[in-house]
């Protein structure tokens, strides 16, 4: 099997109906807002994609990839290598109205005006919501100490127990 481009936009609608599978790359440089917040490790990104009509009579696009990236780590500022692990199961939808209308485990897919879709757009959106909100390495490999504090603590002071008060009533 060789290892193809992916297309950019696609027909999700035709594509179903032809039970496609794409099996290919993307190159990373497209993603211009991926590329805004990490830093790719690869110039590609392997993606495998399959269209499929459901039981409902409903277009359904779903997907995996991976890619690793560089990112800092938020305890030691050092640079962080991770994975992202994408996996998406999606359905076009033409409005919000149609949106709405879907199944709770799929998510919706905006469509262009020609009926298409972005699949270079959806990929980096989940690869965009895969990255971690607060990337750290794991503890034993972090560079600074896990319970590691900056700036001094100010001392507590000593003040009366509100309650004790209620000590003298009884």
């Amino acid at each position: 099997m060789q290892n193809l481009k992916l297309p950019i936009m696609i027909n999700p609608r035709k594509s179903a109906q032809r039970r496609l599978v794409c099996d290919g790359f993307f190159e990373v440089s497209g993603m211009t807002r991926l590329l805004d917040v990490c830093t790719p490790c690869n110039e590609h990104m392997q993606v495998n994609v399959k269209f499929d009509v459901d039981d409902l009579g409903l277009n359904v696009i779903t997907g995996t990839g991976t890619l690793s990236v560089a990112l800092i780590c938020q305890r030691c500022t050092e640079s962080l290598i991770i994975d992202l692990d994408i996996e998406f199961t999606l359905s076009p939808a033409k409005n919000d109205e149609a949106a709405e209308a879907l199944p709770s485990y799929y998510d919706a897919i905006e469509l262009d005006e020609n009926g298409e879709v972005n699949l270079l757009e959806l990929v980096e959106e989940e690869l965009l919501l895969a990255i971690p909100l607060i990337a750290k390495h794991e503890p034993s490999k972090c560079q600074a100490p896990v319970d590691s504090v900056w700036g001094e603590l100010p001392e507590e002071l000593e003040q009366p127990n509100p309650f004790d008060i209620l000590k003298k009533i009884k």
